[in-house]
């Protein structure tokens, strides 16, 4: 492969999905890492524009090199985008998630958002996240799946603007049933506002409840696929346009003029 390949997280450099995620990197080419000093779950698309960025070197449980950034995921990759690297990557992976990222998650997710920053900006980029209930156990199953799907993306390419948003069932590679290209499917949330009084009696708040569901029998959906232990590939597209309602919309216009 010609260029390298840019990895990046929404949980921090430290986490364990990340190190997987370059280990299963590493067998098709070189891994540089830019990645959040903290957590960032659920960040979405946040960009830094009032403040100056730090991007300090570090070191990953490994023992390899890598940079970490007090600026929220999709900043990580931007700053290597724009320059903090003398070149530019061939391919920019987000994650390994310990939740999915399915549905409407994906408007929330900093591991998406991070993979996103890419896509805007003309590099082919990944997004995987690994399906945990309780405690993350199969990140190296994950970590295999990423590098065959990087391998294929980097022979290929991808269509300007579009991510692929993977989800990788926690299990052992030999219980992998297989992979499902999908759409997104319906994410049901179960919020809750939780109120609380801090010792000066002050009220404070936390979005809290229960972990969110989704309709797992639509056959096609990465929640479905998910739920038969497929890993799910969903193909993201950046316009967000709901292009078949524009033609009834156009037939509004006429009485929303300013008269």
């Amino acid at each position: 492969m010609t260029g390298y390949i840019l990895i990046s997280n929404d949980d921090g450099v430290d986490a364990p999905g990340l190190l997987a995620l370059k280990h299963g990197l590493e067998k098709i080419g070189e891994v540089r890492v830019i990645a959040p000093d903290r957590n960032w779950s659920a960040a979405g698309h946040a960009k830094t524009l009032h403040r100056p960025l730090r991007v300090r070197p570090t070191s990953l449980a490994d023992g390899s090199d890598a940079y970490k950034c007090d600026g929220a995921p999709s900043d990580c990759v931007a700053v290597a985008l724009l320059g903090f690297f003398s070149e530019r990557p061939a391919l920019v992976v987000s994650g390994i998630n310990p939740n999915a990222n399915v549905g409407s998650d994906i408007t929330y997710s900093g591991t998406v958002a991070a993979a996103m920053e890419a896509a805007i900006d003309g590099v082919p980029a990944i997004a995987v996240s690994l399906d945990v209930d309780e405690q993350a156990r199969h990140f190296a199953t994950a970590g295999e799946y990423a590098a065959r799907l990087a391998q294929r993306v980097l022979e290929n390419g991808l269509p300007p603007d579009t991510l692929l948003n993977v989800n990788v069932p926690d299990a052992a590679l030999s219980e992998i049933r297989g992979v499902a290209i999908t759409r997104c499917g319906k994410r049901i949330y179960y919020d809750q506002l939780i109120t609380r009084q801090d010792p000066f009696g002050h009220p404070y708040y936390w979005i809290g409840g229960e972990r969110p569901g989704g309709d797992k029998e639509l056959h096609g959906t990465d929640i479905w696929a998910l739920a038969n232990h497929y890993v799910s590939i969903t193909p993201v597209h950046v316009d967000m346009t709901n292009h078949a309602l524009i033609a009834e919309l156009e037939s509004w216009a006429s009485q929303l003029q300013a008269r």
